[in-house]
């Protein structure tokens, strides 16, 4: 049995650890923001008010604001008002670290010492052992969590009522705001009523990045002690909803494949069956946007042509007086870095002579 742990809200409503999820809720440039300053303006009545709520339980959490991006492909954002994000943050440093020892080691979104660079290493570590691959994502994952089986999960370890409480008014807050981006799907024993279960994760809330996590942590267990891929028999690894199998033969990726799809029903979600395809990996893996070769990576092209896109905003931004010079350098050093992590110098050489700042 797992081990639970009962008393976790009085740390969550300690004022250092909400003064602690204010400093953090705050980075990113997060300070220029009005919401950002308003709450700074008379910070300590803001904090103890919010402490005072959650003690009470009389804390509700307020709307989100939703927008669109479009990257690869379109997003909707939900962004929480910064004293709900500030609880989300408490929340989170308090119960993370119970998850956090529990998840296996090769999965990489939003862990400390993890990351896309260590899940593209990893990728090919195992590129370089074994032959073939199975690449899967899940079908509109975030919109499909299912709130009854997340709460069970964080629930096996999670034994504080008023803990439980929390996680409840956060994920009551977040049901159906991602219902426009949903498809039904009934599973078996689903009766007409299926579709109306409260479900959806908002994208942009912490909470949603880590609890993401804990959804498919069941599914990383049955590939490592059910499938046994691992141990000489093959290698695993996930970041979010996109997981790569790798074997030393095409039967035995085939077989994992209809057992996952099989598996991933009792969490009602299902993957991209028609991209969920056994290939051999010499002709290179497509994974976090780059593709992925036993002994090279590029960029994938679509990535490729959205940064040069996203340059040339950011060089009008600047002749404009939009953009400071210093935030014009970090984010062309930060993207510089990122593609310095493949094959990628002449690209490099080559955008950059394409730019005059």
């Amino acid at each position: 049995m797992p081990k639970t742990y009962k008393n976790l809200y009085p740390q969550i409503c300690a004022f250092d650890n909400l003064y602690q999820a204010h400093r953090q809720a705050r980075r990113g440039g997060k300070r220029k923001k009005s919401q950002v300053a308003e709450f700074e303006h008379n910070l300590g009545e803001n904090l103890l008010r919010l402490q005072e709520e959650l003690e009470t339980q009389t804390y509700r959490p307020g709307p989100y604001y939703n927008f669109i991006v479009i990257e690869r492909k379109e997003r909707k954002i939900s962004a929480a008002p910064y004293r709900d994000r500030v609880v989300h943050h408490a929340l989170i440093n308090v119960i993370e670290p119970l998850f956090e020892a529990r998840l296996i080691h090769d999965t990489y979104a939003n862990r400390v010492g993890k990351g896309t660079h260590r899940a593209l290493d990893r990728a090919q570590h195992f590129a370089r052992r074994y032959p073939y691959v199975l690449k899967c994502d899940v079908r509109e994952f975030f919109p499909s969590v299912d709130h009854a089986i997340l709460r069970r999960l964080l629930a096996r370890h999670v034994a504080c009522p008023s803990t439980l409480w929390l996680i409840d008014r956060i994920l009551e807050s977040g049901a159906g705001i991602l219902a426009d981006r949903y498809t039904p799907v009934y599973f078996p024993g689903d009766d007409l009523f299926a579709v109306n279960r409260p479900r959806g994760l908002p994208i942009g809330n912490l909470t949603s990045q880590h609890w993401a996590n804990l959804y498919l942590h069941p599914l990383d267990l049955f590939i490592k002690q059910e499938l046994h891929c691992g141990k000489r028999r093959g290698g695993y690894l996930r970041y979010s909803d996109d997981f790569v199998l790798f074997a030393a033969d095409k039967p035995t990726l085939h077989r994992w494949r209809g057992e996952i799809i099989a598996f991933l029903q009792s969490f009602r979600l299902t993957i991209h069956e028609h991209q969920a395809q056994v290939f051999p990996v010499k002709n290179g893996v497509d994974f976090l946007g780059w593709r992925l070769f036993p002994h090279h990576r590029r960029l994938r092209r679509d990535n490729v042509r959205h940064a040069v896109r996203r340059l040339r905003r950011q060089q009008a931004a600047y002749r404009r007086g939009e953009l400071t010079t210093e935030d014009l350098s970090a984010s062309v050093r930060a993207w510089l870095a990122h593609a310095a992590h493949g094959n990628t110098y002449q690209l490099r050489r080559r955008i950059m002579r394409q730019f005059v700042f």
